[in-house]
């Protein structure tokens, strides 16, 4: 099951790092990674692999909106299925 992350908040040393690390003590795997710094501003869409993970999406959500909260930055997660509808054109 894919999943997609987005990460966006005021740049800092470590994000990538912690978010990763996050993923990687779940067994989460991350198949796609796209970053930038837009005027101090850190912006990363990850497209992520679930299907190892013994923790329920609902789960993982809750733990990326502490995580987002410990970075001072927003991180949110949805399926790949609701992320492809909501931007379909």
């Amino acid at each position: 099951m894919n999943a997609i992350i987005t990460v966006v908040g005021s740049d800092k040393v470590g994000i990538i790092a912690k978010v990763s690390a996050f993923l990687a003590d779940r067994d989460i795997n991350i198949e796609d990674i796209s970053q930038t710094v837009l005027s101090g501003n850190f912006v990363m869409m990850m497209m992520v692999n679930l299907s190892s993970s013994s923790k329920a999406l609902e789960e993982i959500k809750r733990e990326l909106t502490v995580l987002g909260d410990t970075l001072n930055v927003s991180i949110s997660l949805m399926h790949e299925k609701v992320f492809s509808a909501m931007h379909r054109i």
